[in-house]
Formats: C-alpha cells, sequence, structure tokens
C-alpha cells in the first residue's frame, strides 16, 4: 500500500506521515539520523519537519542541529529539493533561550527574518515549503495548560507585522507557504482575517497541533475554524511522546533510552504534559492498549491510525529514534478502524478525556 499522499495546497502534495527531527542532534547521532531519514524517504515519506529551536531538550550547544542534519542528508544523498517537503518553525517569545536572539523576545519582522535566513543556511536550502510559527506572539495556555488566564497577557507583536514580514518572505521565494502551531481558534481565524484584509498578506494553510487518542482538544474548537477555513491539520505527537505504545507500563517501565526516562527531569515542557503519574492517563492508556489487544491491533497501527482517520488531519507528524519503531508506524497506513472499534475508543475517551492536553 505505501504512504498515501495528501494535496496540503494547491501545489504542495505531503505524504500522510511526516518524519519530526526534534531528536536529531541530541538523542540521534548524525549517522542515526542519516538512517532515519533513508528509512523514512525509501518508505514514501516525503515530508520532514523541523524548528530553529531543535533538538530538544533545548541546549545553546545543540540548537540548529537538527535543520543542519536534514540539510546535509538531502545534499549529501544528491535527493532533488522537489523531490522533498521541507517544513521548519520560527520560535515565539520565550526569554529561556536566550542563545536564539536573546530569548527570543518576541516575533517582530527582524525577528521573523532572521530565523528564515538562518534556517535556510542550516538546511542548504533556496527555500521553505512552509514555514510555521512555533508557538503564538501572544499569551495562550499550552503545552499542558488548559485554562486561560486574562492577568497573564503581554504586550505582543501585532499579527499585521508578523504576516507582512512572512509575506515578504513569500514574494523573495524564500519561503512558499505558512502554518501556524500551538494555536487557538482565536489565533486561527485572527491570522486568516487580517490575511483576507490584505492582498499580498499570504492566508495559512496548516495548522500544527497536538493529537492524538490522548489529546483531541483540537475537536473542541480549532476543527470548526478548520472545516470551514479549509485549514489542515498537522498532528504531532500521535503517540503522545511513546505513551500509547505502552512501553512506560511495561514492568521495567521501559528502556533507559525511552525518551521519558532519558531526560526525566531535564524536559518540563514535555513531562508536565505527558505526566506518567497521572492516574486519568495511565487509566487511559491501558484501556486503549486493551482495545488493541482485542482486535489484534498493535498499539502503534492503533495510535496512528485513529488519527489518520480524522477527516481535518492532513498527515500525523511522529518521531522515531530507531528503525523499527518506524516500520511500525509506516505499517499503521494500512490499518482501518472499523466502526466498532471506533465505539469504544469513544467511550474510553467519554471516560478520559484528553489525560494528555
Amino acid at each position: 500500500m505505501g504512504v498515501p499522499l495528501f494535496t496540503l495546497a494547491a501545489d504542495l502534495t505531503v505524504s500522510r506521515l511526516c518524519l519530526g527531527t526534534m531528536t536529531f542532534g541530541e538523542q540521534n547521532s548524525l549517522s542515526q539520523s542519516f538512517c532515519l531519514l533513508d528509512k523514512a524517504f525509501n518508505s514514501g515519506i516525503n515530508f520532514f519537519d523541523s524548528a530553529e529551536m531543535y533538538p530538544v531538550p533545548q541546549r545553546a550547544e545543540t540548537q540548529g542541529r537538527s535543520e543542519k542534519y536534514i540539510g546535509l542528508w538531502f545534499r549529501q544523498r544528491k535527493i532533488a529539493r522537489d523531490r522533498i517537503v521541507l517544513a521548519t518553525k520560527v520560535c515565539g517569545p520565550s526569554g529561556q533561550m536566550t542563545w536564539v536572539r536573546g530569548g527570543p523576545r518576541c516575533l517582530d519582522a527582524g525577528n521573523i527574518n532572521d530565523a528564515i535566513n538562518n534556517s535556510l543556511l542550516r538546511m542548504r536550502t533556496d527555500y521553505i515549503d512552509l514555514y510555521q510559527i512555533h508557538w503564538p506572539d501572544r499569551y495562550i495556555p499550552m503545552f499542558g495548560e488548559t485554562e486561560y488566564d486574562p492577568t497573564r497577557q503581554y504586550c505582543s507583536v501585532p499579527i499585521e507585522e508578523q504576516l507582512d514580514a512572512l509575506g515578504r518572505a513569500v514574494d523573495a521565494g524564500k519561503i512558499r507557504y505558512i502554518g501556524l502551531s500551538n494555536e487557538t481558534p482565536y489565533g486561527v481565524m485572527k491570522f486568516l482575517q487580517i490575511a483576507d484584509s490584505v492582498t499580498r498578506f499570504p492566508k495559512i494553510v496548516s495548522v500544527q497541533n497536538s493529537y492524538s487518542l490522548l489529546c483531541r482538544n483540537f475537536d473542541s474548537g480549532v476543527a470548526e475554524c478548520c472545516h470551514h477555513e479549509r485549514i489542515s491539520l498537522l498532528a504531532y505527537s500521535p503517540m503522545a511522546m511513546g505513551i500509547l505504545s505502552g512501553k512506560y507500563f511495561a514492568p521495567d517501565g521501559g528502556s533507559a533510552d525511552a525518551r521519558l526516562n532519558l531526560y526525566k527531569g531535564k524536559y518540563s515542557e514535555g513531562e508536565s504534559r505527558y505526566n506518567l503519574s497521572k492516574a486519568t492517563l495511565k487509566a487511559a492508556t491501558k484501556e486503549y492498549l486493551d482495545i488493541g489487544r482485542k482486535y489484534g491491533i498493535g498499539p502503534v497501527s492503533l495510535a496512528i491510525a485513529f488519527v489518520l482517520r480524522h477527516p481535518l488531519v492532513g498527515c500525523a507528524i511522529f518521531g522515531a529514534t530507531k528503525l523499527w519503531q518506524m516500520e511500525e508506524v509506516v505499517n499503521a497506513c494500512e490499518i482501518v478502524l472499523t466502526p466498532e472499534i471506533m465505539v469504544e475508543i469513544d467511550k474510553v475517551h467519554g471516560r478520559f478525556p484528553n489525560p494528555c492536553p
């Protein structure tokens, strides 16, 4: 069967599996990353996602390596540029990553331009197919937070300035399309509204938000926006940081090099969202694993097939640190979840909704 394709934009066709590269340069060495990229490409995956801050956990010493590895790979393998789709992201305001333009402090035109130019250099390419804002330049609850606190809002860069900078990059041929990430219904609609008001402003084509059996928040608000505005969801973390594989619930708690074990205490964003001590997370995961066993479907296949069946999902962005993990994800493309299975999945979701928001 192979990996199916999806039309993300008028002249942008991507594989429905996208290889996320946030482990490249930290958990995966250059040679290991090349092997994973080779395997993905030879399996029919043409879509690769990175970010200027990667790899994670983020450090000054490693920042940008993931993009560099991708650039080295397709150049050394002499792969024609139009055979692959490259996506990357600009950091929103952080204050913590002082090595990235001083924080970064904001998403003004200067920061966006510098980020694009540096990503182009690292990826050894003349253009980026999909350029995304990693998280908004305004306060929103994210990375495990669920409740909006209006007192935390701060003075942010106008969306007009962000779209103007992105539009100029499109006009210059540096990027082809733009997207958002970790966004809310308000953010999606404001970007669309402002783009509609100025002819030269580009329209977003995608939203990269978390979506999995353990996180269906997208369906509560952003989904309606995407449906009516014809925006595709690029679903990241479809395996919920590997939790849905069941490995962390094995008698040994998973191998020492499993991500949440290897970086325990060093990756606050991941640990707060994917908290293995959370009772609802454990209960929900174990019930999903039971459904897979009942119907003879492996946990990886169940998790990936669930995401890909969503009518608004363009692709699932997955990570893999080992070749056998990638094989399991690729094989999941052949799985179709029956209505009977979906009824059981929805019952579990009703009892334990979104334990990894």
